[in-house]
Protein backbone atom coordinates (compact mmCIF):
# COMPACT_ATOMS: atom_id res chain seq x y z
CA UNK A 1 0.00 0.00 0.00
CA UNK A 2 1.44 3.49 -0.95
CA UNK A 3 0.40 6.45 0.36
CA UNK A 4 0.98 9.93 1.42
CA UNK A 5 1.40 12.57 4.41
CA UNK A 6 0.43 16.31 4.40
CA UNK A 7 2.75 18.38 6.99
CA UNK A 8 -0.20 18.41 9.29
CA UNK A 9 -0.61 14.92 9.38
CA UNK A 10 3.36 14.71 10.20
CA UNK A 11 2.72 16.89 12.80
CA UNK A 12 0.28 14.11 14.33
CA UNK A 13 2.85 11.83 14.80
CA UNK A 14 6.35 13.71 15.21
CA UNK A 15 7.02 16.44 18.24
CA UNK A 16 8.74 18.88 15.84
CA UNK A 17 7.17 22.01 15.27
CA UNK A 18 8.48 25.04 13.28
CA UNK A 19 11.50 26.10 12.53
CA UNK A 20 12.38 22.74 13.10
CA UNK A 21 10.27 20.54 11.20
CA UNK A 22 11.69 20.42 8.20
CA UNK A 23 9.76 18.14 6.13
CA UNK A 24 6.62 18.85 4.02
CA UNK A 25 5.19 15.97 2.72
CA UNK A 26 5.97 12.08 3.02
CA UNK A 27 4.76 10.89 -0.52
CA UNK A 28 5.33 6.60 -1.62
CA UNK A 29 5.47 5.33 1.90
CA UNK A 30 5.87 1.68 1.46
CA UNK A 31 4.66 0.52 5.45
CA UNK A 32 8.02 0.42 7.43
CA UNK A 33 9.95 0.06 4.18
CA UNK A 34 10.33 3.34 2.43
CA UNK A 35 9.59 6.66 1.59
CA UNK A 36 10.00 9.78 -0.36
CA UNK A 37 10.02 13.28 2.00
CA UNK A 38 9.72 16.65 0.20
CA UNK A 39 11.51 19.26 1.95
CA UNK A 40 10.76 22.87 0.25
CA UNK A 41 13.99 24.89 0.65
CA UNK A 42 12.96 28.60 0.27
CA UNK A 43 14.95 31.72 0.48
CA UNK A 44 13.02 32.89 3.65
CA UNK A 45 13.89 29.85 5.60
CA UNK A 46 15.23 30.32 9.33
CA UNK A 47 18.91 29.10 8.13
CA UNK A 48 19.72 31.17 4.79
CA UNK A 49 20.09 34.21 6.10
CA UNK A 50 23.45 33.14 8.18
CA UNK A 51 24.66 30.48 6.31
CA UNK A 52 26.12 32.13 4.07
CA UNK A 53 25.16 35.52 3.59
CA UNK A 54 24.97 36.15 -0.18
CA UNK A 55 25.47 32.44 -1.06
CA UNK A 56 23.01 30.47 1.10
CA UNK A 57 23.47 26.92 1.11
CA UNK A 58 21.15 24.64 3.09
CA UNK A 59 23.44 23.27 6.19
CA UNK A 60 24.27 19.75 5.67
CA UNK A 61 23.46 18.88 9.61
CA UNK A 62 20.06 19.98 8.47
CA UNK A 63 19.66 17.58 5.88
CA UNK A 64 20.78 14.85 8.04
CA UNK A 65 17.83 16.45 10.81
CA UNK A 66 15.32 16.13 8.14
CA UNK A 67 16.66 12.54 6.95
CA UNK A 68 15.83 11.88 10.60
CA UNK A 69 12.64 13.21 10.65
CA UNK A 70 11.60 11.71 7.39
CA UNK A 71 12.71 8.18 8.97
CA UNK A 72 10.94 8.60 11.77
CA UNK A 73 8.10 9.79 10.06
CA UNK A 74 7.58 6.51 7.66
CA UNK A 75 7.98 4.34 11.23
CA UNK A 76 5.16 6.13 13.31
CA UNK A 77 2.90 6.17 10.23
CA UNK A 78 3.79 2.29 9.98
CA UNK A 79 3.38 0.88 14.00
CA UNK A 80 -0.01 0.82 15.78
CA UNK A 81 -0.72 4.14 17.25
CA UNK A 82 -1.20 2.83 20.92
CA UNK A 83 2.52 1.58 20.31
CA UNK A 84 3.68 5.24 19.27
CA UNK A 85 1.79 7.03 21.78
CA UNK A 86 4.22 9.17 24.63
CA UNK A 87 7.20 8.37 22.27
CA UNK A 88 10.12 9.76 20.98
CA UNK A 89 12.51 9.13 18.26
CA UNK A 90 16.40 9.86 18.71
CA UNK A 91 18.94 9.78 16.30
CA UNK A 92 21.62 7.43 17.70
CA UNK A 93 24.46 6.69 14.77
CA UNK A 94 24.90 8.91 11.68
CA UNK A 95 27.09 6.78 9.41
CA UNK A 96 28.98 7.44 5.56
CA UNK A 97 27.17 10.92 5.39
CA UNK A 98 28.59 12.53 1.96
CA UNK A 99 27.17 15.60 0.94
CA UNK A 100 28.05 15.81 -2.76
CA UNK A 101 26.69 19.26 -4.03
CA UNK A 102 25.23 22.45 -2.04
CA UNK A 103 21.47 22.81 -1.59
CA UNK A 104 20.37 26.27 -2.79
CA UNK A 105 17.05 27.78 -1.60
CA UNK A 106 13.91 27.79 -3.92
CA UNK A 107 14.06 23.93 -4.36
CA UNK A 108 12.45 20.92 -3.71
CA UNK A 109 14.65 18.54 -1.87
CA UNK A 110 13.59 14.84 -1.98
CA UNK A 111 14.76 12.61 0.57
CA UNK A 112 14.43 8.78 -0.45
CA UNK A 113 14.63 6.97 2.31
CA UNK A 114 14.85 3.29 3.15
CA UNK A 115 14.47 1.18 6.49
CA UNK A 116 17.17 -1.62 6.21
CA UNK A 117 16.25 -3.15 9.46
CA UNK A 118 14.73 -3.16 12.75
CA UNK A 119 15.98 -4.66 16.20
CA UNK A 120 13.52 -4.04 18.92
CA UNK A 121 13.37 -0.35 19.44
CA UNK A 122 16.57 0.54 17.42
CA UNK A 123 16.07 1.00 13.50
CA UNK A 124 18.45 1.20 10.85
CA UNK A 125 18.11 3.33 7.55
CA UNK A 126 19.61 4.74 4.77
CA UNK A 127 18.97 7.63 2.22
CA UNK A 128 19.53 9.67 -0.28
CA UNK A 129 18.92 13.52 -0.77
CA UNK A 130 18.19 14.23 -4.72
CA UNK A 131 17.29 17.85 -6.75
CA UNK A 132 15.72 17.71 -9.47
CA UNK A 133 17.33 14.15 -10.64
CA UNK A 134 20.66 15.20 -8.76
CA UNK A 135 22.15 13.61 -5.49
CA UNK A 136 23.18 16.06 -3.21
CA UNK A 137 23.67 13.80 -0.09
CA UNK A 138 23.41 10.26 1.67
CA UNK A 139 23.67 8.52 4.72
CA UNK A 140 23.02 5.94 7.08
CA UNK A 141 22.09 6.23 10.45
CA UNK A 142 20.19 4.14 13.49
CA UNK A 143 17.28 5.53 15.85
CA UNK A 144 15.54 4.51 18.45
CA UNK A 145 12.42 4.64 20.22
CA UNK A 146 12.00 5.89 23.71
CA UNK A 147 9.41 7.06 26.21
CA UNK A 148 8.19 10.76 25.88
CA UNK A 149 8.92 12.30 29.63
CA UNK A 150 5.48 12.88 31.00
Amino acid sequence: MTKSLSKSQIKELLPHREPMLLIDELINIKKLTSATAIVNVRKDSFYVQGHFPGEPVMPGVLIVEAFGQAAAALTASGIDKKTYENKLVFLMTIDKARFRNPVIPDCKLELNIEAVRSHGRVWKYKGEAVVDGKKMADAQWAATIVDRKK
